[in-house]
């Protein structure tokens, strides 16, 4: 969906530079970073729709760098680019919980497609999360505040 937080993870500068305005100029609103150990500081700052990941880079690859992504528990999907030689890894990335992958390089329309779909799981699974919240509240109003942790905070003389 136009307006979605991206986060593009790729080591080479000038592809995330270049694939950054493109995606922009589209209406996305884009956070690029060049390694595995930035994209999941960024992760832990910002919540972001989709993670545009690229699997061969140096230091933290795309794999180590998905399972880290997947341990934080978020609403985000993530979409791999790899390269021709790279399919069974990329494969891989998809047992993983990768939503789909793209070999590079690619076209900007083809990857905007990808991103749509990626969109489109992760809204239905915030959706469905909230949809199950709702029934256990339903069913137990008592577990209000397990449910929704973050819910009103009790007053002093409530206490």
């Amino acid at each position: 969906m136009k307006g979605s937080k991206i986060l593009l993870v790729d080591d080479e500068v000038v592809f995330t530079r270049n694939m950054s305005k493109l995606l922009t100029a589209r209406g996305y609103r884009v956070t690029a970073v060049n390694s595995g150990d930035a994209a999941i500081q960024a992760l832990d700052k910002e919540d972001f729709e989709v993670v545009v990941l690229d699997l061969k880079m140096p230091g933290m690859d795309g794999l180590t760098t998905l399972k880290e992504i997947k341990k934080l528990g978020l609403f985000t999907e993530t979409l791999i680019l790899t390269g021709h030689g790279a399919i069974d890894t990329a494969l891989e990335a998809i047992k993983l919980g990768a939503y789909d992958y793209l070999t590079k390089p690619c076209e900007i329309d083809d990857l905007v497609t990808k991103i749509e779909g990626a969109w489109g799981k992760r809204d239905d699974a915030v959706k469905k999360d909230i949809q199950d919240k709702i029934q256990k509240v339903v069913e137990s109003p008592s577990s209000v505040f397990d449910v929704f942790p973050k819910g009103p905070k009790k007053k002093k003389a409530d206490a």
